[in-house]
């Protein structure tokens, strides 16, 4: 029998049981890719983790949904440096050796910083057919959508208002059609301005062909980050981005673009509970 420990943590929370959750499993050496994905499963969360040994970092990490592994993920990212902080003594600064790359990130107590990846951008579907795709009026569109990648691909949308954000209806068959990059099906991240410092934003995926909503996405963070960089933005900027009242589980992210154009996420961890598996 086979013993592996995890520990499950809410990122981007401003309380106990908000925030996005995340299971993280401390040592996965002896796991296959297969039996990694399966644990995925077995806790059905947005992702798990996987804390291996690395050379080039603090430790490696493995990111898997449900049903596929991802070359980087904000939440996942951050609430997993807290453990390999805990686990390694490195302190406030270690780096993450993920598919994506080395990802730097530091801390302030509980609260995470990740520095993204150079941001590159590519054209979105015409506006008329991404409104239609989240059952909005032409008009509820803003700038131009465009496909944005820091880490991680995804299609962001600017909406014209806070009540369009929150009137988004995806269909799930556009969703497919419109929100696919090259390696993951039907995806969206909306988002509006509520004040000059503060964003509403949703994430919708489709999984196994139906819709669901993220709580809270820091590789969509940085990617709006990156939305704006290449929009013009002056720098430096800071935001503060809401996300997941409307699933139940209100997160609250940081983002801040330097002076140089680095683009940074950031949120607080909190650590709910430890277990093992038996494998």
């Amino acid at each position: 029998m086979r013993r592996y420990a995890y520990r499950i943590l809410n990122v981007f929370a401003e309380s106990v049981l908000t925030g996005n959750a995340l299971c993280v499993f401390e040592d996965a050496t002896g796991l296959t890719d297969v039996e990694m994905q399966a644990l995925a499963l077995q806790f059905n969360l947005s992702e798990t983790t996987f804390i291996l040994p690395s050379a080039v970092a603090a430790a490696r990490v493995r990111i898997f949904t449900p049903t596929f592994e991802m070359p980087f993920v904000g939440h996942p990212t951050l609430g997993t440096a807290q453990v390999v902080r805990e686990l390694h003594g490195t302190g406030s600064a270690l780096t993450l050796d993920v598919k994506a790359g080395v990802i730097p990130v530091t801390s302030s107590g509980n609260v995470w910083t990740l520095e993204a990846l150079k941001p590159t951008t590519r054209a979105a579907a015409a506006e008329h057919d991404i409104a239609s795709m989240l059952g909005l009026s032409p008009s509820d569109v803003g700038a131009s959508p465009l496909w944005v990648d820091t880490g991680s691909e995804q299609l962001i949308v600017p909406l014209a208002s806070v009540d369009a954000v929150l009137s988004c209806t995806p269909d799930p068959r556009l969703l497919a059609r419109y929100g696919s990059s090259v390696t993951r099906e039907g995806m969206a991240y909306v988002w509006a301005s509520a004040t000059a410092a503060t964003v509403v934003a949703r994430f919708f995926f489709l999984k196994r062909g139906s819709l669901v909503e993220d709580p809270g996405t820091g590789s969509a963070c940085a990617n709006l980050g990156g939305w704006l960089l290449m929009g013009g933005t002056p720098l430096p900027f800071e935001l503060t981005v809401h996300q997941g009242e409307q699933v139940g589980r209100p997160c609250q992210l940081g983002l801040r673009v330097d002076a140089t154009g680095r683009i940074f996420v950031s949120g607080n961890v909190i650590e709910l509970g430890r277990g093992a598996i038996n494998l």
